[in-house]
């Protein structure tokens, strides 16, 4: 199937992702070309992936996460980063994230919401790899959230008001899915420096070479997505209607 376009008529956005560096696989390269435009995009990490880092105790790796995603948002034009401070590793779908996750959603209003993969594995494919426990939570409690932060009886005792202006979700990292794409080809190498930036963390994962690794898996995933936008290099996305939502 073609993908189309993403929608244009929007604003500003906000990931929401369970760990850093979860954006900079693949979704970074669609922040760069956001922000390249003028658009406004922010970030919710709900951990601080304090429990990535086999050789730093969760103490020393929290910072260190913490700065290099701050750095890694610079890079691709997003200063507003938050942490909501759930455990690493252990995040629990329920309502205590919903609650989390909707407040979010409210204080910063955004038009789009960019929510987490939430399938159990990573793609379609026979054998693909199991999915995180952290990421299948996040990604769920993301898309009831939204319809929490515009429903002011849901959770009462939040001091945001309601926000009932999420016009898309939309849902990374599985191509099979995909319905939209946003072109890339014009952002350089602006993805793969946002994914360096997570030097200890790739280090950790035995990276040598970490320029290398984030181009050749960059480039990847935008040729799966290019198959089917014309050849052009993109980040594909789920796209799901929220509440505003334009007619069609």
């Amino acid at each position: 199937m073609t993908l189309a376009p993403f929608p244009d008529g929007w604003r500003t956005a906000t990931v929401i992702v369970a760990h850093p560096d979860d954006i900079e696989w693949g979704i970074a390269g669609a922040v760069a070309a956001w922000t390249a435009t003028g658009k406004e995009v922010s970030y919710v990490l709900v951990t601080a992936g304090e429990a990535g880092i086999d050789s730093l105790p969760p103490a020393e790796a929290r910072p260190a996460r913490e700065a290099e995603e701050r750095a890694s948002g610079a890079i691709v034009g997003v200063s507003a980063i938050e942490f909501l401070g759930h455990p690493d590793g252990r995040v629990v779908e329920g309502v205590d994230l919903r609650r989390d996750i909707a407040a979010a959603i409210r204080r910063h209003q955004p038009d789009v919401v960019v929510a987490q993969h939430f399938g159990e594995h990573w793609g379609s494919e026979p054998g693909a790899g199991w999915n995180s426990s952290d990421h299948r939570a996040v990604g769920r409690s993301t898309m009831d959230a939204v319809a929490d932060a515009a429903n002011r009886w849901i959770f009462p005792d939040l001091a945001e008001e309601p926000w009932a202006g999420v016009q898309w979700i939309a849902v990374p990292d599985d191509p099979s899915r995909a319905t939209h794409a946003v072109d890339v080809s014009g952002i350089g190498d602006t993805a793969v420096r946002s994914l360096v930036a997570h030097e200890q963390y790739l280090r950790g994962l035995g990276v040598e070479d970490p320029v290398a690794f984030a181009t050749a898996m960059l480039d990847g995933r935008a040729a799966l997505i290019a198959a089917r936008f014309g050849g052009r290099r993109a980040v594909g996305f789920e796209l799901i209607r929220g509440p505003a939502a334009p007619e069609t």
